[in-house]
This record gives C-alpha cells, sequence and structure tokens, in this order.
C-alpha cells in the first residue's frame, strides 16, 4: 500500500473516530439526542474502517497474523455496540472485549512464544493487579470474577505485545512489534480510564480520553499488520 493512500484511508478513518468522541462529550446523559446519535453511528464505523485497514493492507507480517488481528477487531467492533447501548450490556461488553484480547495473544504469539522473555509480562500483569486491587471494593460481586478474567487476559495481551518488541528489537519486524506493543500497552490505559470512571469516580470528559486512547490503541495494532518495505 503506498504512502498516499495509507494517509488517505488513516485520514477517513480520523472523521468518525473525532465524531464519536465529540458525540458523547456533547450528549445528555440519559437522552437521545443528536450528539448521541452521532456517537452511536461514528463509534462502531471508526472500527469498521480501522478493520479495513488490516484487510486491505498489502505488505503483512503474516497472513496469519492479519487473521488474528482482523478477528480481534471484529470482536472489538462487537463491544463497542454492546457498550454504547441504551441498556446495560457491560458484561456482553466485556466478553467482547475478552475475545478480542485473546485474539491479539494469538497473533502476537505467531513469531514469539508466551512469556519468553518475562519481565515485560510480568511488569503488565502486577499494573493489572495494583488496578484490580484499587477498584476491589468498589466492584459489584457479581462482576469479581468476569474482571478478574478479563484483566488477566488484557495484561497477558499487553505483556506479550511487550515480548514481542524485545524479541525482535533489531530485526526485520521490529517495526511491526514496535507499533503492537504501543497499541497494546495504549489499549491497556484506555481500559484502565474507563475502569475506574465506571467503578471508582466521575472522570471529567471520560468519554473523550477512553475513545481517544482506544482508537489510538486499534490504530497502532492495525498498523503492526503491516510488514518492512
Amino acid at each position: 500500500m503506498g504512502s498516499a493512500s495509507s494517509r488517505g484511508i488513516d485520514g477517513v478513518t480520523a472523521l468518525p473516530a473525532v465524531g464519536a468522541m465529540v458525540g458523547i462529550t456533547f450528549a445528555v446523559p440519559g437522552e437521545i439526542d443528536g450528539w448521541r446519535w452521532l456517537h452511536w453511528v461514528c463509534k462502531p464505523l471508526a472500527t469498521v474502517l480501522i478493520l479495513g485497514m488490516v484487510l486491505r493492507t498489502e505488505q503483512v507480517v503474516s497472513q496469519r497474523y492479519r487473521r488474528w488481528m482482523a478477528a480481534g477487531m471484529v470482536a472489538s467492533l462487537a463491544g463497542d455496540i454492546f457498550l454504547m447501548l441504551p441498556v446495560d450490556a457491560f458484561v456482553a461488553g466485556l466478553v467482547s472485549f475478552l475475545l478480542a484480547h485473546v485474539c491479539f495473544i494469538v497473533a502476537l504469539l505467531d513469531d514469539s512464544r508466551f512469556a519468553e522473555r518475562p519481565v515485560g509480562m510480568l511488569a503488565c500483569v502486577a499494573y493489572g493487579a495494583f488496578n484490580l486491587w484499587a477498584l476491589w471494593p468498589s466492584l459489584p460481586d457479581a462482576l469479581h470474577l468476569p474482571v478478574v478474567v478479563y484483566v488477566l487476559v488484557l495484561a497477558s495481551m499487553g505483556g506479550q505485545a511487550v515480548v514481542r518488541a524485545r524479541r525482535h528489537a533489531t530485526d526485520a519486524l521490529a517495526a511491526s512489534a514496535q507499533w503492537s506493543m504501543a497499541g497494546a500497552l495504549i489499549f491497556m490505559l484506555s481500559d484502565t480510564l474507563l475502569a475506574w470512571d465506571r467503578f471508582r469516580f466521575a472522570i471529567p470528559m471520560s468519554g473523550l480520553w477512553v475513545l481517544a486512547t482506544y482508537y489510538t490503541a486499534l490504530w497502532c495494532l492495525a498498523r503492526s499488520v503491516r510488514g518492512s518495505h
């Protein structure tokens, strides 16, 4: 894919992402207004366009890597829809993103072994454990087990991305590995903001920060599909 084409696709992707962030920022809580509809239309559209980046990339790390990254994007799209519905579908959204992270882990294992260089993995698990400890008193009892499983899988995804980046620090996969590490770690940050806002204390303009980090994470993961030129 040529650089000009890539910039065009990236620009098109940014438009609905911005629309989703603007919509959720100005939507009136508890009401279905024009801003809410802007958010509902743009949020899944942005994810679809990022998925399109994955599917349209010509020179890829591997077809297996692309397939599993695409599967993770599809699961993320389902999570987007569940979490934006005007009903409480938090558990369904949690499961969707859990499956997304499993897909991302499988993709990352295409050219690295699980936790083969454990320092990064341990750091991400420790980060997840700290957040879980801090949020635990405010978590509903029914969510204890689902959230524990989710945090473990999310931290493993972030940790494996760090493992992959260290493994390929100086070879032909270095750029892909750096992009996937950036995406995975930013995804962890996005989920941290979402969890703290939902269960601990209200973060001003939380929708803006959560979506900004979320789309950045997805874009970086999509960019990691591209092989070296």
